[in-house]
């Protein structure tokens, strides 16, 4: 089964007088790319919440978001006056600059990041155990989104494959009619620049043996239908991340489908080259998605 980069998962709950909510959200990437938003109570933790992540995500850009809420219960605070002064300079600028009335200034300044915080306040064991198991959930969540995805995105990978298949069917229907339009056309050829009496009839045949070995596209089909079944059989895998692997069976693909192009030397295969091509590329998108 496929897993697609692309998720969401959210998960919420209330412990004892607080409530903590968890966004985990995916897009695709080349690696694991993490961008975390925790309060500072939760900074001791960031490692920990950093390596539960990566294990269970793997690839893509990530975006974690975590917030913790006191439930109404009242509690002595104190006031970062460092941090306030930090930011009252340039939010004074600003409003200069756009014309904007200071009068609530100050209530904007209290409303920043940390700079107003409950003294004393720590995450104790208990939470950050209900964190820790709520941050799984929110995982488990995304998790199942991706597989969704993947679902769709593994369908229209098999129908890409299959298309190729089927042009290679085709292929095989007009391969062998190419010896025959090859020795057609150089006897023609020659009859024309040399007369029909005067080339040697041996020779001939030497040379177009020669000449049909190097644009023998045998191998090539041989190779592609391995690929193709290889291409299946990852898909079938029971291994999550597969993606990288995908991409470079695609790749390989590619190589064999180019050299029998290159070697083709009739209009009907060329077509069925282009259509290849053309599956290739739309699958090769698809993986940029896959886990």
């Amino acid at each position: 089964m496929l897993h697609s980069m692309t998720g969401y998962g959210r998960a919420e709950t209330a412990f004892n007088d607080k409530t903590f909510l968890i966004e985990v959200k995916s897009l695709n990437g080349k690696q694991f790319d993490l961008r975390l938003n925790i309060p500072s109570l939760l900074k001791p933790y960031e490692i920990e919440i950093r390596n539960k992540l990566n294990e269970s995500l793997f690839r893509g850009s990530v975006e974690c978001n975590i917030s913790v809420k006191s439930n109404g219960v009242s509690k002595p605070v104190s006031i970062n006056t460092a941090l306030a002064k930090s930011y009252f300079q340039p939010i004074v600028e600003l409003a200069n600059e756009l014309g904007i009335e200071k009068e609530n200034l100050l209530s904007t300044l209290l409303k920043l990041p940390d700079v107003v915080s409950s003294t004393n306040e720590i995450i104790t064991d208990e939470e950050w155990k209900a964190i820790s198991d709520l941050l799984q959930v929110a995982i488990n969540n995304l998790i199942t989104h991706r597989k969704e995805e993947g679902k769709s995105i593994e369908k229209d990978l098999l129908e890409r494959v299959a298309a190729i298949e089927a042009q290679q069917a085709h292929i095989a229907v007009y391969e062998p009619n190419r010896r025959i339009k090859i020795k057609e056309g150089l006897v023609k050829l020659l009859e024309q620049n040399v007369g029909a009496d005067k080339y040697d009839t041996n020779r001939l045949e030497q040379e177009l043996i020669y000449y049909i070995e190097k644009i023998d596209i045998s191998e090539e089909k041989v190779r592609l239908t391995n690929h193709c079944v290889y291409f299946k059989d990852v898909l079938k895998e029971a291994e999550p991340s597969k993606g990288k692997k995908l991409s470079f069976i695609l790749q390989e693909m590619g190589r064999e489908i180019n050299t029998t192009g290159s070697k083709a030397n009739d209009i009907e295969i060329q077509k069925s080259v282009i259509l290849m091509k053309d599956e290739l590329e739309k699958a090769k998108e698809q993986i940029l998605n896959v886990l």
